[in-house]
């Protein structure tokens, strides 16, 4: 593995410390791309990357797979509300 610069190190620790803002962001982004989404191929990609965020976001896997199977935007956007509200909060990392 090649080393890192403390720039570099910087850069990456800021990233993991606002990984839930991102998360939160991108979700936001993905509801929106969702509506405007053309093609099947298209559309379930963006689902899959919806899935992935709400798992790291805190949202348990029955609704994960709820609103994956609906695979209607609003009802994501209605997810977004929660995430944001403080309803679904990621684990607590664990340190190793």
């Amino acid at each position: 593995m090649a080393d890192r610069s403390k720039y570099q190190q910087k850069v990456i620790k800021r990233f993991y410390d606002n990984r839930e803002q991102i998360d939160q962001q991108r979700l936001s982004e993905l509801v929106t791309n969702l509506f405007l989404a053309e093609g099947k191929k298209k559309r379930a990609t963006l689902w899959e990357k919806a899935s992935e965020t709400m798992l790291r976001l805190g949202v348990p896997q029955s609704r994960v797979d709820h609103v994956v199977a609906q695979a209607d935007p609003a009802i994501l956007a209605e997810v977004v509300k929660e995430v944001e509200g403080g309803i679904h909060r990621p684990r607590p990392k664990t340190n190793k």
